[in-house]
């Protein structure tokens, strides 16, 4: 039976393996430190954060999120360790809440490995603080316990670090910091709610019994109606603060897929079409392009996508925890065994170790069974997808863009590549992100850390970054309606015109590219301008008397070959553009290398972080916003051959010369 803790309550742990679960309305950090029996910390060893997420017997996230998952063996960890207190914080400087009183009380559960509540605790009461010690599980005579604390810190995370005793505390605190900004700017955003969240009901999803037995693993992102606004960048979906289903990450998926996405509404926007029937008794209904909720079907297959997303992210998450809970299960068994001597006489502990093997095997071969049923699942739902999505969201190789015209409105999304994982890589889910665009997009032509890079010659990874660049330039241009989108280009050197080649002579771009430090002078002051302009016209309400030369239209500024080019006032130029631009419809496309500007050192650390960043070739950089996967990213390309670049930009540049239609 659960324990509900109130604050200073405190419970007897029936094991020494536990899962903390935390569920909080906002991204938050989640981290835990070592104490001995006074709760003194020795050291920043003993502490585990994002930066430093590993510990004997605790591990924590890598990033901040609105979920959690800790693991804990309280019987691995180092000697002397009688406390171990599980902290939360609020990252800063990534444009959410400051005070845990301005989000939903954030919730905590300690479980099994099965996912078994043991104790559960609502951290309520929380106004000014921007940190809190959540809870603390604590060695009393030989037993462990949970203690429900709920300590807040109006002082943040460095005066919570600093009363457990650890020294040099705000400067730890700001290096944990720094890795979660390092982690949000590597987080794919995930869809926006913009429903209210009394409108939205949550259903479980695809039951998942853990391999001993357990709960079932649900959850899924938001969707509703395009009426309120956008998410924080980085934020994941959480639903109502009393609709806590958490799921099972030692679970073994054993159904299949439903599709019937949670937290749909039940009175508007209209429902999703009905599934196809059944392939036979027993089986799962066929899937359906456009099975969401939405108020028009780009709606409904963009939701679709986020919930494949996260089907795969979490289905996938299931198999990799169920596989880890088999090997541990597997070395305590052969420790136990090895332990006794009697063991090392005769065949015993080799019948012993066989034993640990076989169900080591056999749960890992359910697992892997379960894994497989989700995947063919999604498989199907994939194919009936892709065929169906229209031009924003297709790949290059998609029929739809040779019947391409310029469209009357703006999508609400634009596919930028693909997304899969290890134990699917035929499975490519695609990567959508909103529009207008909420963020810049950096393409990293370094040779980053892929094998792959590694093995492609430095001018060629450069090259492959400009023409994606230009196909993410072609992409921007062809969705939105015509005169309502203008590209600018800085290539100071003039080392990208054959890459730069198709936009030039289709005639789409708002002015030959500017070369030499007068050019990246003059192209940086004209975009400057407006920001500056349009942010006074709407702080002053007057956004009709803007001048009559500002175009209206959203600006999109490619740079090649940053920093090359740029002196000290145009690189703060480029900050600003990059922090202020989004919000006024300014959005910058940068081709860099990293070590390039390694001279201007850490001033260049916001920009970077602010950027998403992409390869020109397969990566594995990006982490989902629900469990924190590594998705290997692939570039969207033209098929071989293929003329529907020029096609499409013929198009556009028709579309402009005879004005807006």
């Amino acid at each position: 039976m659960t324990a509900e803790l109130v604050r200073g309550q405190n419970h007897t742990l029936p094991q020494t393996r536990l899962e903390i679960r935390i569920s909080a309305g906002t991204p938050v950090v989640a981290g835990a430190t070592l104490g001995d029996e006074h709760g003194t910390v020795h050291g920043v060893e003993r502490i585990a954060h994002p930066g430093s997420p590993q510990l004997p017997g605790l591990e924590v996230s890598r990033q901040a999120a609105a979920e959690h998952r800790l693991a804990v063996d309280l019987d691995a960890l180092p000697e002397g360790v009688h406390r171990v207190t599980v902290l939360l914080a609020l990252p800063l400087g990534a444009g959410g809440p400051a005070r845990f009183g301005a989000v939903a009380a954030p919730f905590v559960a300690v479980t099994g490995l099965e996912g078994t509540e043991i104790a559960t605790f609502t951290l309520t009461g929380l106004d000014s603080e921007s940190a809190v010690a959540a809870l603390e599980l604590y060695r009393r005579q030989g037993a462990w316990k949970v203690r429900a604390v709920g300590q807040g810190y109006a002082g943040g995370l460095a005066a919570m670090l600093a009363d457990q005793g650890v020294d040099r505390a705000a400067e730890l605190a700001g290096s944990i910091q720094e890795a979660v900004a390092r982690g949000l700017a590597r987080s794919v955003s995930p869809p926006p709610p913009r429903a209210p969240e009394g409108d939205r009901v949550r259903h479980p999803a695809r039951p998942a019994p853990a391999p001993d037995g357990g709960q079932p693993a649900v959850g899924q992102p938001p969707v509703g109606p395009p009426s309120a606004g956008p998410s924080p960048v980085g934020q994941p979906p959480v639903g109502p603060p009393g609709a806590r289903q958490p799921e099972s990450p030692a679970a073994v998926p054993s159904g299949p897929i439903d599709y019937a996405h949670p937290r749909r509404q039940s009175a508007t926007p209209p429902p999703p079409p009905p599934a196809a029937p059944p392939a036979g008794p027993g089986q799962p209904a066929r899937p359906v392009a456009g099975d969401a909720t939405g108020w028009s079907m780009d709606e409904r297959l963009y939701n679709q996508i986020w919930g494949m997303f996260e089907d795969l992210a979490r289905t996938t998450a299931a198999y990799r925890s169920a596989v880890d809970f088999a090997d541990s299960r597997m070395d305590q068994e052969l420790e136990r065994t090895l332990s006794d001597p009697r063991s090392r006489i005769g065949g015993a502990g080799g019948l012993a170790r066989e034993q640990a093997r076989a169900k080591r095997d056999e749960l890992t071969g359910r697992a892997r069974e379960a894994l497989d049923r989700d995947l063919a699942q999604l498989t199907a739902e994939s194919a009936v997808v892709e065929p169906a999505l229209p031009a924003p969201y297709a790949g290059w190789d998609n029929p739809v863009w040779h019947a391409y015209r310029v469209p009357m409105e703006i999508p609400m999304a634009l596919r930028i590549g693909d997304l899969h994982l290890p134990e699917s890589a035929a499975l490519r889910i695609p990567l959508l992100v909103r529009l207008p665009l909420e963020r810049g997009i950096w393409i990293d032509s370094g040779r980053g850390a892929s094998e792959a890079a590694a093995l492609t010659d430095a001018d060629q990874l450069h090259r492959l970054a400009m023409e994606s660049a230009v196909l993410h330039a072609a992409r921007l241009l062809a969705v939105y309606p015509a005169g309502e989108f203008s590209v600018h280009v800085i290539d100071p050197a003039g080392a990208a015109s054959a890459a730069l080649a198709p936009l030039v002579r289709a005639g789409v771009l708002a002015g030959p590219p500017a070369s030499g430090a007068g050019g990246v002078s003059s192209v940086l002051a004209q975009l400057t301008r407006r920001v500056d302009l349009v942010q006074m016209a709407i702080r002053a309400g007057a956004a009709d008397s803007l001048p009559p030369d500002l175009d209206p239209a959203e600006q999109l500024l490619i740079v090649n070959d940053f920093p090359h080019g740029f002196d000290d006032r145009a690189v703060n130029q480029l900050r600003y553009l990059a922090d202020e631009g989004p919000s006024v419809g300014v959005h910058l496309l940068m081709v860099a290398d990293r070590e390039d500007a390694s001279a201007f050192g850490p001033v260049l650390d916001p920009l970077w972080r602010s950027l998403l960043r992409l390869t020109p070739i397969a990566d594995d950089h990006l982490a989902d916003p629900w469990v924190g996967h590594a998705w290997t990213y692939e570039p969207l390309t033209t098929p071989p051959g293929s003329r529907v670049l020029e096609l499409v930009l013929a198009q556009v540049a028709a579309a402009r010369r005879g004005g807006p239609r």
